[in-house]
């Protein structure tokens, strides 16, 4: 469990990052790094789970680590 939660960790990593130096290529990041998260939040909202009791529940975890990654990211700086 512990390997698989380091590679979920690396993971958010990096995508966190992927995103980041796409928004900041943007002429407006801010709105694309809304946009970005609203389809982000559809496409779990959407995810088909199979073998699951409870899929509501791996949703609704999905959602709030999609709502962390985000709000980890801060708007580019005014220079």
């Amino acid at each position: 469990m512990d390997e698989l939660n380091g590679r979920m960790l690396a993971c958010q990593i990096l995508v966190t990052g992927l995103i980041a130096r796409v928004a900041n290529a943007s002429p407006d990041p801010l709105s694309f790094l809304t946009d970005f998260r609203d389809e982000v939040k559809a496409v779990v909202n959407q995810i088909s789970i199979a073998g699951i009791d409870r899929p509501d529940d791996v949703r609704r975890a999905a959602q709030v680590t999609v709502d962390e990654l985000f709000s980890l990211m801060k708007p580019p700086r005014a220079d």
